[in-house]
């Protein structure tokens, strides 16, 4: 074999290498695009799921607050109507204290009385014990017209 057979057959087998390798790559490339192909599909079918869900989601959503502002008006509608009903109680509240204050001060006034005729009550009992006993020293001595 000549430098050039030699040259041609190295040149055949680096092209069948070469051949090869690129089928091998271009197997690779194929599985890889499948594999994307796939995945592709797959978000897709997930995106078309979760529009459905999402406007059956929008649409639950949506009821869920006409009811809530149904609600609400009813709440604030009642609200209203029970609103006097609190400010009557915060007036009879007010009462009761202004009546207990009077109660109060009333008592301080009788507790007062009381011990100023508790003193006066003692005093004529005192008073009229002293008189007796000076009768008695009186009559030893003297008779008096002195009655009580």
């Amino acid at each position: 074999m000549s430098g050039t057979e030699i040259a041609a057959l190295i040149a055949a087998i680096a092209f069948v290498v070469l051949v090869v390798v690129l089928v091998n790559l271009l197997l690779n490339v194929m599985k890889t695009v499948n594999k994307i192909n796939e995945t592709i599909d797959e978000t897709t079918s997930t995106i078309n799921v979760l529009k459905k869900d999402t406007d059956v989601l929008l649409h639950e959503v949506e009821g869920i607050l006409v009811k809530s502002n149904t609600l609400l008006n009813d709440v604030n509608g009642k609200v209203e109507t029970i609103d006097p009903l609190f400010k009557a109680v915060a007036d009879l509240s007010e009462s009761v204290s202004d009546l207990n204050a009077q109660s109060r001060q009333m008592l301080s006034r009788v507790n007062a009385t009381t011990k100023s005729s508790g003193k006066a009550v003692t005093a004529a009992t005192v008073g009229k014990s002293a008189l007796k006993m000076m009768r008695k020293r009186g009559s030893r001595n003297k008779p008096t017209d002195i009655k009580i």
